[in-house]
């Protein structure tokens, strides 16, 4: 059993962990820039030391200061929460070889889905249907023009080592291939120092359906149903919910069973989140996440199990403390995420937070790192909260978020509870009857962007 944790990140994801390692009876170690010395994290764990000036690169992005701060307070194992250095297959090796345990995945598993034309041909060998595309990297203008013929427009060019909707670009037609190409080869080498791209079908009307999956690493594997994540602003999911609304039992238990059975082949350990494209009936897998994700919360509520005391559990050596049988979902839950950003446009709007007051009642959830007098920092993402509910079924969830939203109290910043306000109040939220392109058009129409 672990004694001590580190957790290599910030804000609710980091109160995350740390209130299941208190629930664990194992102590936390909470690492932090200079901006962050007043955040709840840090006041909440049982220890705290600082890594660095505010930007992450020099802070949260540091590992040689991470590892320090291992050495430093004696944690033997470090929980990376999600983005910063949780998919980096590097940050892993260099902790193994550190004599420490990184709660998550291998590296090399890490390392092959991070690369999405490697993830896309194992997944395709394990049996999970991918989406009709190019076989590997795309080289020349030339040869993008001849697979869009072959496969037929419109075609999205993907960036190799792409990810949060950069480095992708569509091509409606044929005259639309060279500048969707290039700059989506220039995004990529911007923003991930790759420009290698791929091209796949674009589908014109599909959900973005994940399906939840965890392993032992000594393969055993099960699924915990999927999450409709279709709401989305420039590929940003805004609204998660689970069970998707469109899936039936059948199409459940068939997808779940195929993404089970391939992770329990490589020997997967963890959470993971396969993540698919839906429509006419059919999934196209597009990528899997080697994290734990943002949206994890509805996900437990359905299921009433704790993911992240189940890492900890497996990255220990213990077995998963359920089997496929013992999961049966229970009800229906929304995830929807608080920005401090101003609308219309979205842009980023930190500052100090005059008053805060969270939702509560049954069926409510708020994990967020927030409080009173919190002068929210510029340098990081813009999310600071997530609101969950849970309900009998969807429309009791539905009416249970409509009240938790009221209820929500942020003061000092903008923020973006007054888009889900609007949106409970469309014909296709309320009928779930929408799809990844729906939420963009809806803000063309009603929240024109400046």
């Amino acid at each position: 059993m672990f004694d001590k944790i580190l957790i290599a990140n910030r804000g609710e994801i980091a109160l995350r962990v740390i209130r299941a390692c208190r629930e664990m009876g194992i102590q936390s170690v909470a690492v932090h820039s200079t901006a962050d010395a007043d955040a709840m994290h840090v006041r909440m764990a049982d220890e705290a030391i600082c890594i660095g000036p505010p930007p992450s690169t020099e802070s949260y992005l540091n590992v040689a200061s991470i590892i320090a701060a291992c050495e430093v307070t004696g944690a033997q194992a470090i929980h990376p929460g999600y983005g910063f250095l949780s998919e980096n297959a590097n940050f892993v090796q260099i902790i193994q070889d550190h004599d420490l345990t990184f709660i998550g995945p291998t590296a090399e598993h890490i390392r092959v889905m991070g690369d999405k034309i490697t993830a896309k041909d194992t997944m395709k060998a394990l049996g999970v249907p991918c989406v009709p595309g190019s076989d590997g990297g795309v080289p020349d203008l030339a040869s993008a023009k001849r697979i869009g013929e072959e496969i037929g427009y419109p075609v999205i060019i993907k960036a190799t080592a792409g990810g949060g909707g950069r480095g992708m670009k569509v091509a409606q037609t044929a005259a639309d291939m060279e500048s969707a190409f290039m700059t989506a080869r220039a995004e990529g080498k911007s923003n991930f120092g790759n420009d290698e791209v791929y091209i796949e079908k674009y589908l014109t009307t599909p959900r973005h359906i994940e399906i939840q999956v965890f392993g032992d690493g000594k393969g055993n594997a099960v699924h915990l149903g999927e999450r409709d994540c279709s709401l989305q602003r420039r590929h940003q999911k805004v609204f998660e919910e689970a069970p998707g609304p469109a899936i039936s039992a059948e199409e459940r238990a068939a997808i779940g069973k195929t993404c089970a059975d391939a992770v329990a082949k490589i020997d997967y350990i963890g959470a993971g989140t396969i993540e698919f494209l839906y429509e006419n009936g059919e999934f196209y897998f597009i990528e899997m996440n080697t994290r734990l994700q943002v949206e994890h919360p509805v996900t437990e509520a359905i299921f009433g199990v704790d993911l992240v005391r189940e890492q900890i559990r497996v990255a220990e050596g213990l077995p998963m403390s359920f089997t496929q049988d013992d999961l049966t979902i229970n009800g229906h839950a929304i995830e929807v995420r608080i920005n401090a950003e101003r609308l219309p446009n979205f842009a980023p709007c930190p500052g100090r937070i005059t008053q805060y007051h969270a939702p509560g009642g049954l069926g409510v959830r708020m994990d967020s790192a927030l409080y009173d007098g919190y002068s929210i920092p510029p340098f990081y993402d813009s999310l600071i909260g997530k609101l969950i509910v849970h309900g009998r079924d969807r429309p009791e969830a539905l009416a249970r978020l409509n009240r938790a939203l009221g209820e929500l109290i942020v003061d000092g910043v903008d923020t973006t509870v007054p888009l889900f306000h609007a949106l409970l109040e469309e014909e296709a939220v309320q009928a779930g009857s929408y799809n990844i392109h729906w939420l963009e058009h809806w803000l063309e129409t009603n929240l024109a962007e400046g």
